[in-house]
């Protein structure tokens, strides 16, 4: 395995948090911009409050794990068995999820997609997300502000069209890092 494939995997098995602060990172550098100090949203550029929330394209998986499946899903919740390339993402089925958004805190929202090949970074303003088809302004009972949408084989063609601002490969990631 060379060092960038090394590099990729290693993003792929990152816990939630952790994966979530490389793409803030990677935002930072790549755009320019400066911490925020504050833990309402994550980064400022040219003024502007911005809010990063990234995922991994995986494979939606086959079925619910009951007592039957159990050994086998397991197995199979490897990310190398799930993970597909960004040019298979209209027919590949794949639910990544843009959650915690809280509208009301950010003036931009940088998004992304983690494909195998690829990454996908979209931006979109705090106005336009309540636009979006399969936005929900309510994420979970009682909390309020705070809702979620869903980038998907259905729709990524829309975000792609609309919201795409830039791709890098796992090379240029790494060389921006280092």
């Amino acid at each position: 395995m060379n060092v960038i494939d090394e590099f990729r995997s290693g993003i792929f098995s990152l816990h939630t948090v952790r994966f979530g602060r490389v793409a803030e990172i990677m935002v930072q550098k790549l755009f320019g911009m400066e911490n925020s100090n504050t833990l309402k949203y994550d980064k400022i550029l040219d003024g502007e409050r911005i809010e990063c929330k990234f995922s991994r394209a995986l494979r939606e998986n086959e079925e619910t794990i009951k007592p039957a499946n159990v050994l086998e899903s397991c197995r199979k919740a490897n990310y190398e068995n799930r993970v597909f390339s960004s040019e298979e993402a209209e027919a590949v089925p794949f639910d990544c999820n843009i959650q915690q958004v809280k509208r009301k805190e950010f003036d931009k929202l940088y998004y992304g997609i983690f494909f195998i090949d690829k990454i996908e970074i979209y931006v979109i303003s705090a106005e336009e997300i309540f636009g979006l088809d399969n936005y929900s302004d309510k994420q979970h009972r009682g909390n309020i502000g705070e809702g979620q949408f869903h980038i998907s084989n259905g729709n990524i063609k829309y975000h792609r069209e609309r919201y795409l601002s830039a791709e890098l490969t796992y090379e240029e990631l790494y060389n921006l890092f280092s």
